[in-house]
């Protein structure tokens, strides 16, 4: 990340660790359609420095641990997340 973006990155973090923007009721983010570009999964390549070949394992894994520590592996996110990957469903979504 740039010096802007960490900045940006770390002004977004609240003092329970999620995401200002995040509503946890609706489990959505407030400002999806403005989100940064190191909120975006198509940003994550260039973040990690991930060859292209490799990303979209790469992501799903990313995707998964975190559903796994915040869910737990068995969740209904979980669930969720897999029929989406099975349905195809965007990497932006």
């Amino acid at each position: 990340m740039s010096e802007e973006q960490q900045r940006t990155y770390l002004a977004m973090v609240g003092p329970d660790g999620w995401c200002i923007h995040y509503d946890t009721g609706s489990q959505r983010c407030r400002i999806y359609e403005e989100r940064p570009d190191f909120c975006r999964v198509s940003g994550l390549g260039r973040l990690f420095d991930v060859p292209d070949d490799q990303f979209d394992a790469f992501a799903i894994t990313c995707c998964q641990q975190q559903i796994r520590s915040t869910y737990g592996g068995r969740s209904g996110v979980m669930r969720r997340f897999k029929r989406a990957q099975t349905a195809g469903g965007s990497v932006d979504e």
